[in-house]
């Protein structure tokens, strides 16, 4: 007997589903009551929900959302809160935001996005206190990890709205998922870069940064430390300046820092403006030019990787970060599994000679 005609056996393959009249039965509780249960609504007894419970489990029951929001006609809003400051990798992920919204519809869903002031910590957090979760079924935010956010993140779980963070972590606070690179072992991915193209060069890395407080940037910096006290210890990374993402100030920064460590043989940027950075170098005048490491891949970096005036850029994909956080939102909403394989982001290397095309 061939191995198909083993397969097309109905007795190894229809298995039955367990249904909800199963999860009735089972519990000893009528069917309405079982739909309020999978669909939390009030009015039944904890004790009742945990014979509903325990029966789902017994029965390996499986529950088709799909099927049942088509049925009740649910649709799904979702807000993306966004930091205000201008710049090409915020620019490349609300075009990848913007992707999803014109999908949106057909798989009944809403998405708007809300862009608050970088820095007014008390603004966001007055922000995401009006959110009415009769009108948002799912939050993500990139944002710094303040008290006062961590206050607001607790406060949206508490009225039942999912939160996401995007980009940047909020690992100390309630949300529910991180959408994001592993931001330490992108920072030691440019440790070893750095450290490799320098060969067995003996000098200082000037470090720019775009502030000290957003918890990418800080774990980005510790990574790099990490790799380079480990492996490279004849570089010697300086304490990192802030470019407060102003590209005029960056430049400015990093012209200070160049000028007072003219044997500096490296630059890394954590997520500065690379654009600052460029002209810096070229008003420096240096003998040599430095070994420059960027974070994400934007038209600049592009553009001064083609010109040789940066080596490597460390990037993610931001389409695959708002489509992640869109998936893991709905997953929330409808208390089922988030794929970890599928919502992993992953660390891209690009260099001159892989360059993909920016239009």
């Amino acid at each position: 007997m061939k191995w198909w005609t083993k397969l097309s056996n109905p007795r190894l393959t229809d298995v039955a589903k367990p249904t909800v009249n199963d999860i009735a039965r089972v519990a000893g509780v009528s069917l309405a009551t079982v739909d309020r249960v999978l669909n939390d609504r009030p009015g039944v007894r904890s004790v009742t929900i945990n014979k509903v419970h325990e029966a789902i489990d017994k029965l390996g029951y499986v529950r088709d959302t799909a099927a049942a929001n088509l049925a009740r006609q649910k649709t799904y809003r979702f807000v993306f809160v966004l930091p205000d400051w201008k710049g090409q990798f915020l620019a490349s992920l609300e075009r990848g935001i913007a992707e999803i919204i014109v999908s949106a519809p057909q798989n009944r869903t809403e998405v708007r996005t809300i862009r608050v002031p970088n820095h007014d910590h008390t603004q966001l957090a007055a922000t995401l206190a009006e959110l009415d979760p009769a009108q948002v079924d799912g939050l993500a935010i990139m944002a710094k990890e303040t008290p006062l956010v961590r206050d607001a993140i607790a406060d949206l779980r508490k009225r039942g709205i999912p939160v996401v963070s995007l980009v940047s972590d909020q690992p100390n606070s309630d949300r529910d998922h991180f959408v994001g690179i592993d931001n330490v072992a992108a920072g030691r991915t440019a440790g070893t870069l750095l450290g490799r193209f320098a060969g067995g060069q003996k000098g200082k890395v000037v470090v720019v940064i775009t502030n000290k407080q957003s918890r990418d940037m800080i774990e980005r910096r510790h990574g790099f430390d990490q790799v380079v006290g480990a492996n490279y210890p004849h570089l010697e990374p300086l304490p990192s300046v802030e470019g407060q993402e102003d590209p005029a100030h960056t430049e400015r920064v990093t012209l200070r820092a160049l000028q007072q460590n003219p044997d500096a043989i490296g630059i890394y940027s954590v997520g500065a403006s690379v654009q600052g950075i460029a002209r810096a170098i070229a008003a420096a005048r240096l003998p040599k030019r430095p070994i420059l490491i960027d974070h994400e891949l934007t038209e600049n970096s592009a553009a001064l990787l083609r010109a040789g005036v940066v080596d490597a850029v460390i990037t993610q994909n931001t389409g695959h970060l708002a489509r992640s956080a869109l998936r893991v939102l709905r997953a929330k909403c409808d208390k089922t599994p988030v794929i970890k394989s599928q919502e992993n982001i992953r660390i891209d290397i690009v260099i001159r000679e892989n360059l993909p095309s920016m239009k």
